[in-house]
Parts: structure tokens; C-alpha cells; sequence
């Protein structure tokens, strides 16, 4: 209940319009009065996020020589330092699945990576892994969009991607079951428009008629459903209120400027795609917090490429294809221009994080409520090694500590930190996959 006003809402309130449908921040209307602080409450949503990156990472200018607490940030992961106290490095993790499977490097190291199975080898079809730790928490949450899976490059998956192996293995993350490998989506006006639109059997089937009602703005559409809530608010919800809905309407903003963009040749990027990789990826980035925010959903998973990727990177100096770059045989100048992409990746992370961190959930933030992984099914990608992976666990859900390097004893099984991160976010599992125990996050 809300102390000034009296009026108590429901958690699952949604401000609704034409067609669309918004949820909700966490305002102090939807707890009772004097209850507990939200982020000690038994029912404080709790999220859970990978971030991915392809083709592995310069291991020398990545991991911390020191473990524990105190530890020096490595060059590629200096733009993370100011967020320290929220965030533990992992090492000693591997990934042995990928080494009982046949078939590509990266398709092996893709394909197995958060579920734990080795892949089929494959490239038609009869594609076969595993679930993944991700679907496990999404089908315990009960929210309207089960999980989001993002991507930043290549949706294709069917047809040969990796000496044999299929696309969906190198091209997707989540799995809802051994065989339902989910596809990303990499057009950020169908996630928003899967975020916001209701499921209502009556609204119109054809493509184009729908896309036309998204041009108008969500926040015009659900206009009076707004005022009509916002009047019955107290001063610090009706603030709340305000900076959730303009930040779907800066997202909006955006999402039109590349529909719009005039200037960019259509052979150059898809209808709607913002062609500056790195407003691309923040883009993709602020559709996850919204969609976290409103508790529309509470897991994502995301690629900021495909894996083995050949992406360019002008924007940094590193004109050549990322993947071909990984294969360095130890020459300098490749490893630096791999070194700069691992960057420039981490430091669109540090981005999220801040946007996390910033974003009020409750007496916390969405970054105190969250477990984020980063990182790759690969450590070093001239080797396709799947040992002592890199990886970085971002927020304090379920009273995760930071500020740490955890070293675990070298071989142990990633599954061991899927495990700590389910039960963390209120998944309670003894153990998942191959996992040999729980990882110690507390």
C-alpha cells in the first residue's frame, strides 16, 4: 500500500492501450504498508542474464594474476573496475561436454555450453543437445514473456556453420529441450514489439497492419491508462513512473531512427537494424533492462556475435574478420587487434551494468536483483580450448558477494556456477548437468 495515498496495486498491473500493453516498475503502491525492504522480501523478482561473446578471449589480458578480494584488473578488463564491489571473475571453469562431442570447435563449444550436453553432430535437422540452465530459471518465473534471446548477428538455423555442424548450434544459446534450440532475435522492433504487444486473438493477422499500430508510440497508445493510474499515486511512485516511461520512450526513439535511417545503404544493414555496432548492442542492452524493469520477463540470454563470427570493427581499427584474427599462431599484431575486440566488447558490458545499477528495483537496483554472466564458451580461440573459461558473474541476487576473484580448482565443470546461480535466484537444485557440486558465490 501506498503510506500517502492508500491505493494498493497489483504487481502484474499493466497499462493498457490499442494493441499494446505496458508493464509496471516496482512502486511502493504494490507493497503493503511497513512491509519489509523489497530486496530482503521472499518475493523480490530476482534476474538472471548471459551475455555472450564469440570466438574466446586474449587470456593473458584477461584474467587476474591475484584471487580473492583486491585483485588488478587485467587491460581487457579495465572498463569493468568501477563496478568492482558488484562483480566476481571466474576461472579454473571448464566446459567438458564440448570435449566428448564431434564436429566444430566453436559449434562444440556453442552447442553444450549452458546446458551442459554434448551436441549431435549434425548439420541437418536432427539437431540434439541439451536444456539449458536459463530455461530451467524461465520456466519457474511465470512471467508474460517466458525468456528473451537476443543476438547482434546471423539468426540463421539450419544448414552447415562449422565443419559439419549445424547453425544452430554456433548460432543460439538457449535450449528449451534437447531438441528445441531457440533462435535469437536480432531486430530490436520485434523484441519491443514482443514486450508490448498483447497476445489478443482479435487484433489483426496481417504483418503489416500490426507494425503500423507500433508506429504510433506505446506511450500515446497507453496514454489515459497512465494518467488514470499515475493520479493515485505518491510523489516518489509518480517519479518512478515517469523515468520508466521515458526510457521506453528514448528506446522507441531510437528503434524509429534506424527504421528511419535514410543515409545507410539497404545492402548495408536490415530494415530497422541501428547500423553503428555499438548503438546496435546498447539498444539490444536497454530492451533487456526495460523488460526487466516492468518484470515483463526475468531471464535473457544474448550473442554480441555469432560464434565464429567474422565481423569487422573499423570503428576500433581492426578493419580484418574477428574470427580469422583468433587463429593468430602467436603473431603479435593479430593478438592485439583480438585484444582490442575483447575490449570494445567488455566496455558495451560495463554500459549494461551501469544501466543496471542505475535503475531503481525496490530499496535496491536491478543490478543488486540480478545474477549477469558474461563471457565465452571459449577461452583461448586459437587453441578452441574449453578449459578455464572466461567468465565474469555481475549483480548480488539471492545475496550473491562481490568483489572477488574465485578461482576454482582447475577442470571444474561449468555447471557448477549454473547450479550456485539457480539456487541464487531461487531455482533450488542440488546439482545440474554435469556438475560435481555448487559453486561457492556467498
Amino acid at each position: 500500500m501506498n503510506i500517502v495515498t492508500g491505493k494498493h496495486l497489483d504487481r502484474r498491473t499493466l497499462l493498457r492501450g490499442l494493441g499494446v500493453a505496458a508493464g509496471l516498475p516496482l512502486l511502493d503502491a504494490m507493497r503493503p504498508a511497513l512491509a519489509a525492504p523489497a530486496k530482503s522480501a521472499a518475493g523480490q523478482a530476482r534476474r538472471v542474464a548471459v551475455i555472450y561473446v564469440p570466438n574466446g578471449i586474449v587470456m593473458k589480458d584477461w584474467k587476474p594474476q591475484g584471487v580473492g578480494a583486491g585483485f588488478e584488473f587485467p587491460r581487457i578488463m579495465r572498463p569493468l573496475e568501477p563496478y568492482r564491489s558488484s562483480l566476481n571473475v571466474l576461472s579454473g571453469l571448464a566446459n567438458h561436454a564440448a570435449n566428448k562431442a564431434k564436429g566444430g570447435g566453436h559449434a562444440k563449444a556453442t552447442g553444450s555450453f549452458l546446458s551442459g550436453a554434448p551436441p549431435k553432430y549434425t548439420a541437418g535437422a536432427d539437431v540434439r543437445a541439451g536444456v539449458t540452465f536459463d530455461q530451467v530459471v524461465a520456466k519457474s518465473a511465470g512471467t508474460r514473456v517466458g525468456s528473451l534471446q537476443l543476438g547482434c548477428e546471423d539468426a540463421r538455423m539450419v544448414g552447415n556453420c562449422d565443419t559439419g555442424s549445424s547453425c544452430a548450434y554456433t548460432n543460439s544459446l538457449s535450449w528449451k529441450d534437447a531438441e528445441s534450440p531457440l533462435a535469437v532475435e536480432v531486430n530490436p522492433r520485434s523484441v519491443f514489439e514482443r514486450l508490448f504487444g498483447t497476445a489478443d486473438p482479435s487484433l489483426p493477422a496481417d504483418v503489416r497492419a500490426r507494425r503500423a499500430i507500433y508506429r504510433k508510440s506505446v506511450l500515446d497508445l497507453t496514454r489515459q491508462s497512465a494518467r488514470d493510474l499515475s493520479a493515485g499515486l505518491g510523489a516518489a511512485d509518480k517519479r518512478k513512473m515517469e523515468e520508466y516511461l521515458t526510457s521506453i520512450r528514448e528506446v522507441e526513439q531510437r528503434i524509429q531512427a534506424a527504421e528511419n535511417d535514410k543515409l545507410t545503404p539497404p545492402e548495408d544493414k536490415p530494415a530497422g537494424i541501428p547500423f553503428d555496432y555499438a548503438e546496435y548492442v546498447k539498444l539490444m542492452f536497454d530492451l533487456q533492462v526495460v523488460a526487466f524493469q516492468a518484470d515483463l520477463t526475468r531471464v535473457s540470454t544474448m550473442m554480441l556475435g555469432r560464434e565464429g563470427s567474422v565481423r569487422v570493427y573499423p570503428e576500433i581499427g581492426v578493419p580484418d574478420p574477428h574470427h580469422p584474427l583468433t587463429h593468430h599462431r602467436g603473431h603479435p599484431d593479430f593478438i592485439e587487434k583480438v585484444t582490442k575486440i575483447n575490449e570494445f566488447h567488455v566496455s558495451l558490458f560495463a554500459y549494461f551494468l551501469g544501466k543496471l545499477q542505475s535503475t531503481a528495483d525496490g530499496e535496491g537496483s536491478l543490478l543488486d536483483h540480478s545474477a549477469i554472466l558474461y563471457g565465452s564458451a571459449l577461452s583461448d580461440g586459437n587453441a578452441h580450448s574449453n578449459s578455464d573459461l572466461p567468465l565474469v558473474l555481475a549483480g548480488h541476487a539471492g545475496g550473491i558477494r562481490g568483489g572477488r576473484h574465485i578461482g576454482a580448482p582447475p577442470e571444474t565443470p561449468v555447471a557448477n556456477l549454473f547450479a550456485a546461480v539457480m539456487t541464487r535466484v531461487g531455482v533450488e537444485t542440488p546439482s545440474f548437468s554435469d556438475s560435481t557440486g555448487v559453486l561457492d558465490l556467498a
